[in-house]
């Protein structure tokens, strides 16, 4: 499923407008990310977390010279599922 059919099913499932669908799911995302750039968590209980974590600078290999490479540190975002997520797929 991509953006457009989640946008497509939120708004057949709610009876909302496509375009109300839209802006309460980019709405959404925004809130997840501006959260998440704070240093912050959001958490849905039941669905799940996200999180930032950092990832430390390591070496790497270029794997068409076998040159060792440094890679930079950075923080990545880590999303955990939820007991009622998993249990949904399993």
């Amino acid at each position: 499923m991509n953006k457009s059919e989640l946008i497509d099913a939120m708004a057949a499932d709610a009876g909302i407008s496509k375009a109300s669908a839209k802006k309460a799911l980019d709405c959404m995302m925004g809130c997840v990310s501006s959260t998440l750039k704070g240093g912050g968590r959001v958490s849905l209980v039941g669905f799940g977390s996200w999180s930032v974590s950092n990832r430390a600078a390591r070496d790497g290999r270029n794997p068409q010279t076998g040159a060792t490479i440094k890679i930079a540190a950075k923080n990545v975002v880590k999303f955990k599922a939820g007991a009622d997520l998993s249990g949904s797929v399993n």
